[in-house]
């Protein structure tokens, strides 16, 4: 992935959730009590001269870009045994458009990608995405936020609740809107947040011709989340966030087939903070539920935990560590969902004012309700990014995913090896 203008890469609040990407005011960029930029991240940084120019359209900027790219790829199908390699060759169309208001803003885009397999074209795909963003400064320190988008994606092979007999990948579209609002008023901030996201899954066939059904994974999932902070300095401050959400699948519950409707919760206590120019973040810790409609499955609660700091050592090195605790959606059939611990490290270092090195690392830990199983994931890599100038980039990455199953319905234990050679155009 290209840096700079060739993707906009920029480190965002912990508990931010997108839809289409939320368009920040200029409150929220100004020197107040929530301030938290001192520093700017190696990822986040302007490179005038690497950055596209755009087109002018009117009060818009429309900026196109198209990333052409090879992966090799050694276990195409995620398996334990008789892995099969492959080369994926790929393109990637981009377009975006930004306002140029002095104040509110309006942003959309359109992007797909065309992965072709040199060998095994079952696996060959077209995925799509676009959606639109919007934010209204209603008065100073206050700004509403609202947006939409549609995808229509396919579900990787490494992913565990993809049928592992299944003979072509699993194509599935998520629709998703949000509506946001945030009021500073002085040393206390308030926010919320509204999201409704549907998904929809197409049925797949089989090794042997069959169709894998794949309805019983179609829902909604709407959530609300509330939030106040409290400033205790200009470089500190405590806060209580509080989200609720109901999932509604399709399918109702039947004598023989248990739906996995529920309603939940996450509430968290913590802290934001910056510590000079050296390091900011926020720690959050707190309880989640989520409660399960049909008898049949056990209701899932526990230790629930977001975190993200970033660390800079030097202007030109970036670190940053994230940290989840989580209660997800199952699709593997007999489980409801699974409580998520995850772990990960990144490092960015500007090696050159157009050269940017990056490695990281995240450990995941699955552990699933109703069944016996429990998944451990590791996903580690590294990667170059050369900006030639502000209309070509080219980048190198090379990257490992491993997981370990255990338990009775444990899933295969598998590891999948990529190196990713790219070339991006912008205008």
């Amino acid at each position: 992935m290209v840096l700079g203008a060739l993707t906009a890469v920029v480190a965002g609040p912990v508990f931010a959730q997108s839809a289409t990407g939320s368009l920040r005011s200029a409150q929220d960029q100004s020197a107040d009590l929530f301030a938290r930029d001192r520093s700017v991240a190696v990822r986040a940084r302007s490179r005038p001269e690497y950055e596209a120019l755009g087109t002018r359209a009117g009060t818009f900027m429309v900026y196109p870009k198209i990333e052409w790219s090879a992966e090799g790829n050694d276990n195409v199908f995620a398996v334990a045994t008789g892995e099969d390699n492959d080369v994926i060759f790929r393109v990637r169309p981009d377009v975006s458009l930004e306002s140029t208001w002095s104040r509110h803003a309006l942003a959309a885009f359109a992007r797909a990608s065309i992965d072709r397999y040199q060998d095994f074209d079952t696996e060959d795909s077209e995925t799509w995405s676009a959606g639109a963003s919007a934010r209204l400064d209603v008065v100073r320190g206050a700004a509403i936020n609202f947006g939409a988008d549609y995808a229509s994606l396919i579900e990787p092979r490494t992913s565990s609740n993809t049928p592992g007999f299944a003979a072509e990948p699993v194509q599935y579209d998520i629709t998703q809107a949000f509506l946001a609002a945030g009021r500073t008023l002085g040393r206390v901030r308030l926010s919320g947040r509204g999201d409704v996201r549907t998904f929809d899954y197409s049925d797949v066939r089989s090794v042997t011709n069959t169709v894998i059904d794949q309805d019983d994974r179609d829902r909604e999932i709407r959530s609300l989340t509330g939030r106040v902070d409290v400033a205790l300095s200009p470089a500190t401050a405590l806060f209580v966030q509080v989200t609720g959400n109901d999932r509604d699948y399709d399918v109702a519950s039947t004598p023989v087939f248990a739906a996995r409707d529920s309603s939940g919760y996450e509430a968290l206590a913590g802290v934001n903070f910056e510590l000079g120019a050296v390091a900011r973040g926020e720690l959050a810790a707190g309880y989640i539920s989520q409660a399960y409609d049909d008898a049949r499955f056990k209701d899932i609660s526990g230790f629930g935990a977001r975190a993200q700091v970033e660390w800079f050592p030097t202007e030109l090195t970036t670190f940053t560590a994230t940290g989840s605790r989580t209660i997800e959606d199952a699709g593997i059939a007999g489980s409801n969902g699974y409580l998520s611990s995850s772990i990960g490290v990144r490092v960015d270092h500007e090696l050159l004012r157009n050269l940017i090195l990056t490695a990281s690392a995240n450990r995941s830990v699955d552990a699933y309700e109703g069944i016996d199983r429990e998944d451990t994931r590791l996903d580690a890599g590294i990667s170059g990014t050369w900006l030639v100038n502000r209309n070509f980039g080219v980048n190198l990455a090379a990257s490992r995913f491993e997981q370990e199953s255990s338990g009775v319905r444990g899933g295969p234990d598998f590891t999948v090896n990529r190196l990713i050679v790219s070339l991006v155009t912008q205008f």
